[in-house]
């Protein structure tokens, strides 16, 4: 009889636990409508909601999260990352989104850990090596943000942004022939707005 009650205990707890994920995750989806929409302050509201029916359901912390960092919330934004990594350490998406939170708040060292542990769980996020290039150029570390812009376009040949950045890290580091064709490179995969760049810096 024991047997049975603990028995019964178990499945009615984990019968509550999945009733709380499927109420969070619907909340949290309802959410991200108004987030889309850019209605942050109801979706700030919802994700707040979906946390106070489940503690541990990191999607809701994730994306409130966004929500601060939008808001410029950023001891928020911090705090909600942070949460989302102890939940789950292999979280990629949430180390960029803290490294980025890092970034705006002039924390280059700490933001380059974030994007380096991103990258370490995915080594094909482009995104993390692109904010990582940035990081690097606020140090004034040319050659490793280079090297970073490189490897982006070693995965996306087309990617007119890694060639912009590359093309102003190199005229930076005193490549200026290579940073203006990488420039150049930009233009013609669709970046405009990098000509008024290039009479600038190559045109002198």
């Amino acid at each position: 009889m024991k047997r049975l009650s603990y028995f019964l205990i178990i499945v009615l707890t984990a019968f509550s636990l999945q009733a709380k994920n499927n109420s969070a995750k619907e909340i949290t989806e309802e959410g991200m409508k108004y987030f889309e929409a850019r209605n942050y302050r109801e979706a700030l509201k919802l994700f707040n909601k979906a946390i106070e029916v489940d503690e541990n359901f990191d999607p809701a912390f994730f994306n409130r999260g966004k929500v601060k960092k939008i808001l410029q919330d950023y001891k928020g934004a911090m705090l909600d990352f942070n949460r989302v990594i102890d939940i789950n350490p292999e979280a990629h998406e949430a180390f960029y989104e803290r490294g980025g939170v890092k970034f705006e708040m002039q924390d280059y060292y700490g933001a380059i850990a974030d994007f380096t542990k991103a990258i370490e769980l995915n080594p094909s996020f482009v995104d993390a090596y692109y904010m990582r290039g940035q990081a690097k150029l606020e140090l004034e570390a040319y050659k490793d943000a280079i090297n970073d812009c490189s490897r982006i376009i070693e995965m996306e040949p087309k990617n007119p942004d890694a060639y912009y950045l590359r093309g102003v890290l190199r005229v930076e580091y005193g490549q200026k022939e290579d940073g203006c064709l990488d420039l150049s490179k930009a233009g013609e995969l669709g970046d405009f707005n990098v000509y008024e760049v290039i009479r600038e810096k190559c045109n002198k």
